[in-house]
């Protein structure tokens, strides 16, 4: 018999995908952290459940991106002269290499 994968782990595996590449930079990262945790938690309970290998990958993937983000908005901070508004808009609006463009 064929298992269906949790859905929560799938759109898990994607946002974080999402938040890796800098399409859904820290928003992504976050939602496929708490996503991989909610479906790693459903596939336990659930043995007719499958896709505990794209929740584990959605979690780590999303760790990943946090830290990029994380050490992008740091960066951004430090050259910026420590401009706020202007670290956030790079981190929400654009991607990593983008943000540096700001700079210039």
């Amino acid at each position: 018999m064929h298992k269906q994968n949790n859905s929560l782990a799938v759109v898990s595996f994607i946002l974080g995908l999402l938040g890796l590449v800098g399409l859904l930079p820290l928003i992504g990262s976050l939602f496929a952290i708490v996503l991989g945790h909610m479906a790693r938690r459903q596939i336990a309970a659930d043995p007719s459940q499958d896709g505990e290998g794209l929740a584990l990958t959605g979690l780590i993937v999303g760790y990943i991106g946090l830290v990029l983000a994380c050490s992008g908005l740091l960066v951004v901070l430090v050259f910026s002269g420590g401009s706020l508004l202007t670290a956030l808009l790079a981190i929400f609006v654009s991607t990593p290499a983008s943000a540096m463009l700001l700079l210039v």
